[in-house]
Formats: C-alpha cells, sequence, structure tokens
C-alpha cells in the first residue's frame, strides 16, 4: 500500500470524523430541544418528574393534595408549575401566559405526545385540571416550541445523519476527484507532448512536492523522456557514424574502380584493394549485425551450462599466437573450471573483443585473470594492460558505438567493446573500465555463475 492510499484513507476518515461531529451536534441540539435545560440539570425530565407527582396527587387526593405536595417543593419548582382549571385559571392564583396556555391545551390532545408534556388531569369530583410548565419567554420548554430551525424541527435525527453523511461524502470525493485530476491533466498533457516528439518535456515540481504514487509515476516519467531522448540521440549518432564508415570503404573500392578502368595493366593490384575494401564491409556490417541483435535482446538459441574457464583458456591460447607475432606477452590465471549458464557464442565473442582491445594498446604483456570468491554468486574477470591508458574523461564512453581513443593511430570501427558490454549485459553481468596506476587499462567484466543443482 503506497503513500496515496493512506491519503486516501486520512481524508475518509476526516470526512467521517466530520460527520460524526456534525451529526452528535444536530443530535445533541435536537436533544436539548426535546428535552430542555436549565443551567446544569436536564429540562426534560425535571419537567416529567414535576408533572407526573403533581398529576399523581391530584388526581388521588384533589387539589388539597396537590397544594400540600407543592408546598414541599423549593421555591424555583412551585414556581414553574401551572395547574390550571376549565377557565384558565391557576389554581396558586399565579398568572398564566396566554399563549402557554394555549399550547399547552393543544399538546395535551396530542396522540403519542411525550411524556414531558402537558397533562390534562381528572379528579374525583370530575373536574379537570391542566399541568404545564411555561417557559421564561411565554411558551412551553417542549421541543417543538424551542429555538431551532424549523426545516430541522420536521426532521428526524436518522435522516439529518443521512443529509449530513451524503453532503460529506460529496465533498470528499469532489475534493478527491479534483486533486486526482489536476495531476493526472498534468502527466496526460505530458504524454501528449512526448508522443508528439517533443523529447524535451519535463514534469518536474508540476505536480508539487510530494512522495505518493502520483509524484513517483511523475519522476519516472521523467526518467523515461530522458532514456529516450538519450536513445534517440544515440540513434541518430549511429546512423551517421554508420554512414561516415560506410562512406570511407565505398569510397576506396570506386577510387579501385577507376584506377581499373584507367590503368588496365594494374587490375591485379586494384582488384586486390576491392577485396579488402569488401572484407572491411563485410566485417563492419557484421559487427553493426551482431550489435543490433545484442541490444534488441535477440536470443541465439537457449542458455545452456558453460565451463568459462576453459573457455577463457581458449581464447587466452588465441590471444598468445597473435602476441608472439607482435612480441609481446599473454599471461592467464583461471581455476581449472568455472560453471556459468550463458550463450557461448556471445561469451567468446565479448571477451575476445576486450582481450583483442588490450593485445593491440600493450606494450608488453596483458595480464588475464579470472577469480570469484567461496560462496560468491558472480565471477570476476579481469584483463589489464600495460599501454599508456585511456583519458579518464574518455573512460564512460569506451562502451559506446565507434568511440575510437584519439591518436591511437589504431585501426577499427569502435564497435567491439560496445559489443562486449552488450554481450555481458545480456547475460546479467556488468563490464567497466578504469586506468591502472602503473599506467595501462583494466577492463573487468561481472558474471553471473550458474546456480547450483
Amino acid at each position: 500500500m503506497g503513500r496515496l492510499f493512506w491519503k486516501v484513507l486520512a481524508g475518509f476518515w476526516l470526512s467521517l470524523l466530520l460527520v460524526a461531529l456534525a451529526v452528535g451536534s444536530l443530535v445533541s441540539l435536537y436533544t436539548r430541544a426535546t428535552l430542555g435545560s436549565n443551567g446544569d440539570l436536564a429540562f426534560g425530565p425535571r419537567v416529567e418528574f414535576m408533572l407526573a407527582a403533581a398529576a399523581a396527587a391530584l388526581s388521588h387526593g384533589g387539589t388539597e393534595a396537590v397544594r400540600k405536595q407543592i408546598a414541599d417543593w423549593p421555591p424555583r419548582e412551585r414556581e414553574d408549575l401551572r395547574v390550571t382549571d376549565r377557565s384558565g385559571r391557576d389554581l396558586f392564583a399565579r398568572p398564566v401566559p396566554a399563549t402557554a396556555l394555549a399550547e399547552a391545551r393543544e399538546l395535551s390532545q396530542r396522540p403519542n405526545r411525550p411524556r414531558d408534556a402537558p397533562r390534562l388531569v381528572q379528579t374525583a369530583d370530575g373536574s379537570e385540571y391542566l399541568l404545564f410548565v411555561p417557559d421564561e419567554g411565554g411558551g412551553l420548554t417542549n421541543p417543538e416550541h424551542r429555538s431551532i430551525p424549523p426545516l430541522l424541527r420536521r426532521l428526524p435525527p436518522p435522516t439529518l445523519a443521512i443529509i449530513i453523511g451524503s453532503l460529506a461524502g460529496l465533498a470528499f470525493s469532489a475534493l478527491l476527484v479534483w486533486y486526482l485530476m489536476r495531476r493526472v491533466r498534468v502527466l496526460r498533457r505530458a504524454f501528449s507532448r512526448l508522443a508528439s516528439g517533443d523529447m524535451d518535456v519535463r514534469i518536474g515540481t508540476s505536480l508539487g512536492r510530494g512522495r505518493d504514487e502520483l509524484h513517483e509515476l511523475g519522476r519516472d516519467f521523467d526518467r523515461m523522456a530522458t532514456r529516450l531522448q538519450a536513445l534517440l540521440g544515440a540513434q541518430r549518432r549511429l546512423l551517421h557514424d554508420v554512414s561516415h564508415e560506410l562512406r570511407s570503404p565505398l569510397a576506396r573500392l570506386q577510387a579501385a574502380v577507376g584506377l581499373a578502368r584507367q590503368q588496365p595493366e594494374r587490375n591485379r593490384d586494384s582488384l586486390e584493394r576491392i577485396e579488402r575494401e569488401g572484407e572491411r564491409l563485410n566485417t563492419l556490417v557484421g559487427e553493426l549485425l551482431t550489435l543490433s541483435r545484442l541490444e534488441a535482446g535477440v536470443e541465439e538459441g537457449q542458455r545452456e551450462p558453460l565451463d568459462f574457464a576453459a573457455l577463457l583458456d581458449e581464447i587466452a591460447s588465441d590471444a598468445r599466437f597473435e602476441a608472439t607475432a607482435l612480441g609481446r606477452e599473454v599471461h592467464c590465471r583461471a581455476p581449472a573450471t568455472l560453471m556459468l549458464a550463458g550463450h557461448a557464442e556471445q561469451l567468446h565473442r565479448a571477451v575476445d573483443n576486450v582481450i583483442r582491445n588490450a593485445l593491440k594498446y600493450a606494450r608488453h604483456t596483458v595480464d588475464i585473470e579470472l577469480s570469484t570468491a567461496p560462496g560468491a554468486a558472480h565471477c570476476q574477470l579481469r584483463v589489464c594492460d600495460d599501454g599508456p591508458g585511456v583519458e579518464a574523461a574518455d573512460l564512460p564512453q569506451l562502451f559506446e558505438p565507434f568511440f575510437r581513443v584519439t591518436g591511437g593511430g589504431y585501426s577499427g570501427y569502435g564497435l567491439g567493446l560496445t559489443i562486449a558490454r552488450c554481450a555481458v549485459g545480456s547475460h546479467g553481468g556488468r563490464i567497466s573500465a578504469s586506468n591502472r596506476p602503473g599506467g595501462g587499462l583494466c577492463v573487468c567484466i561481472e558474471l553471473p555463475l550458474a546456480a547450483a543443482d
């Protein structure tokens, strides 16, 4: 679960909390309006007790009984209670508000009235008395006469809760949609611009600062756009470099054909030149096809277990043969056996390209060392020469297509180390280069070992 989930969950619970507070407040208001209040005491139970006690005394003992009972009450309760006859006169000769009397008579006739509503009591002699408690303003302290809005008075608490919950849910949904859609629109515009060919588009801080999934998607988009821009740039450079590399041998072929036409007696030399240039073109096209297959991830059959130590020994033997002709030496140190899972032809080409590159620039020796630590998941192959090395600024570009060290004076197309990088990468490995402290270049290849059965 990501950060966006927690944001939505927090907003959901916040809306629930607000709904609970609002509903609780209205229910409390409704309850207070229903029950009433006076100081620290709930007015409803107080009124209900007064009316019930007075009604019991009046119905069983008549007016004298109720007089004696009320005489024992606190002054406030004595003054609040009204006991009126049919004509509206109070039993204790106290003033009776006309509005309170009218409301009391109307409420006393209602069915299913609350227990603290005005009561109509009949005595043993047949007289009827109305018992009620008017409020200070002249009206009754009854739920339907409190200062509550008319609309809310008509709605029961469940309806209020449903309305408030719906409004809060609508508000929360609107905020959530606004939050998401504002960021989705930014992403949509960026994707549209990228699809139209604008490789410079970046989202950056357009989504604001954050660490949720939408912000991570924006950062992923920026990385994707940067990578696409780099790949397209590399593709353009590759097309330019290929056209440049093809132009030179084709120009020499044309020159050889022209020379053969002008000087038929030198056809033998011209044909040899044409043959060499044709071989160069064939080599270049072959390397380009190999690089294209590796970069496209085209698998040449199934990966099989192979003895990488034996493969390295074979490559080193071929390198020693070539080094002898150049007056150089190749030293190889490797374990007796080392099992990998991969394509022998791809690994052979990668390692051979690295060793040939080292042999090309070495002054005297090339050191090859294959090692692995006990229990390690990778093996390491180091190929070091004692040549001039490479400028530090050029090290990151060694494995780019058609890159060649300036001033070396060596032939080649600059594809050997690129092919090695792609072949090693397709096997889940890594390749890097660094200068030796004493002079020369070291290329390090790391490859995963075959899983033990």
